[in-house]
């Protein structure tokens, strides 16, 4: 396998060793996602580094485990030596805004809601679906039986609608 890149050797390799790693680092105490990920490792550390290998020196298995293993050290060490610092982002308290900064929020918030309440309902369902429900232009088309063209159509009028209504109260 090292030699030639074979695929169907290494699938083989992956499909013997795989299951057998994942119940060994199991039994040291991972859990099954964590197990998983440190076999994908191990089975790319086979793929890219198979050249390393001495068969003089081990069985490919011991080869194997033994990368495992110090994967497995290494992950735990990590996970050790993660110190509590006090400065973790979710602890770092949120600044406050000042009262400016919230009059102006609450003006442009009010200049959307105008701009959006002027959309007709047609061009609004379309924007709600793809917006707030995360539809893809496709999704929308099969759920209403708009034609796609008109789906995308009626969106672009309806942000290019949006877009001169807040020029038009821009405060700027």
């Amino acid at each position: 396998m090292a030699a030639t890149r074979d695929q169907d050797a290494f699938t083989a390799l992956f499909d013997h060793f795989a299951p057998r790693l994942k119940s060994w680092l199991m039994k040291r105490g991972m859990n099954s996602d964590e197990a998983e990920e440190l076999v994908q490792d191990v089975m790319t550390i086979l793929w890219h580094r198979a050249s390393l290998y001495d068969p003089a020196r081990s069985s490919l298995s011991t080869w194997l485990f033994r990368v495992a293993r110090n994967r497995h050290i290494d992950a735990k060490r990590r996970a050790r030596n993660r110190k509590f610092d006090g400065q973790e982002t979710f602890l770092a308290l949120a600044e406050v805004p000042g009262v400016d900064t919230l009059f102006e929020s609450k003006e442009r918030d009010e200049r959307v809601r105008d701009a959006l309440s002027q959309i007709p309902d047609e061009q609004m369902k379309l924007v709600r679906a793809a917006f707030f429900l995360g539809q893809s232009h496709s999704e929308i088309a099969a759920s209403t039986g708009l034609p796609l063209g008109t789906v995308k159509s009626r969106i672009r009028l309806a942000f290019e609608r949006l877009r001169r209504a807040l020029e038009e109260t821009s405060p700027n």
